[in-house]
């Protein structure tokens, strides 16, 4: 089992944002979840990435626990407007994450900051990035570790046209590879062409929407 959420809810200031959810993923694909802003869809994705804990239930990643300071392994990630020490280049962040696990080794993250559309020897400071150019640098964090699980929370934000069209290609690549992609997106076309089963978020519930697998 890659995913598993057995009656998952979640209380936030009086209001319940995720409402007994039960969902699994068995499969490795790319999995799309919709809904409006408010809907739950990032609370859902960081409550699978241990960020938050659920009120009531549990889930379970690769067959593990995640939350109450537990994460998830083989695991990547981006969430809202990633955040990056701005006084360090894209490739001094990326080497400064990096050395937490330790798994990938620069060459591989200068690759990686290529394949995102950046160029690893520009000694910018972040702080002068753009936003779609901080974006991008997030994704590249999100997947320098080549994670089994991939949650990407409206990647496409600030990215200009060449740049969704990268991470497009990101995406299916990975799903090539066999990892499993979760995909929050406001743009209907990265859902259509991207995603293999749809699930809408809708007043905390969570039900499949479309589904081709």
């Amino acid at each position: 089992m890659i995913v598993e959420m057995v009656n998952v809810t979640k209380d936030m200031k009086g209001h319940k944002i995720l409402n007994g959810i039960n969902f699994t993923i068995e499969t490795p694909g790319v999995y799309g979840v919709v809904g409006r802003n408010g809907s739950g869809k990032s609370v859902l994705f960081k409550t699978i990435a241990g960020l938050l804990q659920p009120t009531i239930g549990n889930v379970k990643v690769f067959g593990e626990l995640v939350g109450k300071g537990s994460f998830p392994k083989d695991f990547g990630a981006l969430f809202d407007t990633p955040g990056f020490v701005p006084r360090y280049s894209a490739l001094d962040n990326l080497k400064l994450l990096a050395s937490i696990k330790g798994v990938v080794k620069e060459e591989e993250i200068r690759e990686v900051i290529k394949v995102v559309g950046l160029e690893p020897d520009d000694r910018r400071p972040v702080r002068k990035y753009s936003l779609g150019m901080k974006q991008r640098l997030g994704i590249a964090q999100a997947i320098m570790e080549h994670p089994k699980l991939l949650v990407l929370d409206e990647p496409m934000n600030g990215l200009d046209e060449s740049g969704v069209q990268e991470v497009r290609k990101v995406i299916n690549e990975f799903k090539s590879e066999g990892t499993t992609v979760l995909l929050a997106s406001h743009n209907r076309e990265d859902i259509e062409l991207l995603c293999d089963q749809v699930y809408l978020m809708e007043q905390g519930e969570l039900r499949v929407f479309r589904e081709d697998v």
